[in-house]
């Protein structure tokens, strides 16, 4: 046990630091949500501060891999931690000085999503050159833990400070958990050296096709990660369908507890790679998770009219999404060679997540323009009004159907494919 710890110890400490700031910004990024909400009552243009910080995130990810790769990872971390910081601390002063608007916000969230988009692969990097290859699974396990905490603690945290101190307060907690994971990167990690094979001066578009070209040679990787972006156009239409289902039914007060369950679901799911062996086949689990999850969820949501039940299947839905993000990451450290990590990561980060918005688009598109319209028209008929029920929500239910067969097919036809790939540790 000592000597694990012993082993892990930089792990630890970069991870908990980190994460502790990761909270301390998300807190600030949910309190700047509300108080713009306060100044402009639209909902739209919260929404579009999200958009600003994820946009530089899906655009500029694989070259932001290839600066990474050319440079030292612990000095990309500390520059884009510190610019990040800076931007807070503006906002704190325009804030102060009465002249902070909505496209202050818009300007600096955008900044601030592209510091994360070239700090995120940095610090991928960085835990695989901390962590012995027998520790990934265990780590990673660590990593959603403090992912799933930091959804599900950001947004309390951030209310109660933001209602009860203000934005003042909001900032310094920020800050400070900053400083925090600065000094500690600083003064007590010290990363090994690694071989890049890169030339600082080479061409980030040609290091970027690097990247490309390590995915297409490598259909294993290739493969998981687009099974990974069709899981995540098949999730993000469900964030956009649920509200729809739950609250003309049941309300806001139900709605904010089934949400919540899957950020219980994801705390608990997050201690299986801690405490499950190694297995025979990490491929095999990650479909076989999402099957198991967009499957029997969307169906439950689907053909229930039950909170009880839609907890349940929030449950069902997100337990075991921890396990499957781990085996993956796993895959990716022992395939990916170390001194191209940076750029592979980044061309996944694009590849598996551009369809996140799409999804969001089309869950809501599909609900409104179609699925509310037909079951409105089919109000009399017991056929459609006994599997989906009636009234509001009635359409969100068949929208829920669909994705649930979507999903279904996404995972048997993926599977199929992916077991043609032979893979182990």
């Amino acid at each position: 046990m000592k000597n694990r710890i012993k082993e892990l110890r930089d792990f630890y400490i970069i991870w908990s630091t980190q994460s502790l700031s990761q909270l301390g910004s998300a807190i600030t990024s949910f309190a700047l949500t509300l108080w713009m909400y306060e100044k402009t009552g639209s909902a739209l243009s919260t929404a579009a501060l999200t958009i600003c910080t994820y946009a530089p995130y899906v655009i500029m990810s694989i070259f932001a891999g290839a600066i990474t790769d050319k440079f030292d990872k612990k000095k990309t971390m500390l520059i884009c931690d510190l610019l990040a910081a800076l931007t807070t601390v503006i906002v704190f002063v325009l804030y102060k000085t009465d002249t902070l608007t909505m496209w202050h916000l818009y300007a600096i969230n955008a900044f601030s999503g592209l510091m994360n988009t070239v700090q995120q692969p940095a610090s991928e990097v960085a835990y695989t050159l901390l962590v012995p290859k027998e520790h990934y699974q265990k780590t990673s396990g660590f990593q959603q833990l403090s992912r799933s905490l930091i959804s599900i603690g950001n947004p309390l945290i951030a209310a109660a400070l933001y209602g009860l101190a203000g934005l003042d307060v909001v900032i310094a907690v920020d800050l400070l958990t900053f400083a925090i994971a600065f000094i500690s990167l600083l003064l007590f990690i010290r990363l090994p050296e690694i071989q890049s094979g890169t030339d600082k001066n080479e061409n980030v578009i040609k290091l970027a096709k690097e990247g490309i070209r390590f995915l297409k040679e490598t259909p294993l990787i290739l493969t998981v990660i687009l099974f990974m972006s069709g899981v995540n156009l098949t999730a993000s239409a469900f964030d956009a369908v649920l509200p729809a289902l739950v609250i003309p039914q049941k309300g806001n007060n139900v709605y904010g507890i089934v949400t919540a369950c899957s950020g219980l679901a994801m705390v608990a799911g997050s201690f299986l790679p801690m405490v499950l062996p190694k297995p025979k086949d990490r491929v095999r689990v990650i479909y076989l998770t999402m099957l198991f999850a967009l499957g029997i969820e969307n169906f439950l949501l689907a053909f229930s009219r039950s909170p009880v039940l839609w907890c349940v299947g929030q449950i069902i839905g997100w337990v075991f999404v921890p396990l499957m993000a781990a085996n993956q990451n796993v895959i990716m450290r022992n395939v990916i060679p170390i001194e191209l990590q940076g750029r592979v990561y980044a061309c996944r980060n694009t590849l598996q997540f551009f369809t996140i918005p799409i999804g969001l688009f089309l869950g809501g598109f599909f609900v409104d323009k179609i699925c509310e319209p037909f079951m409105t028209l089919r109000s009399d008929d017991t056929f459609w009004t006994f599997l989906f029920g009636s009234g509001k929500g009635s359409g969100a239910a068949l929208m829920m159907f669909i994705l649930g067969v979507t999903g279904t097919v996404l995972c048997i036809t993926s599977g199929q494919i992916m077991k043609k790939y032979k893979y182990s540790d």
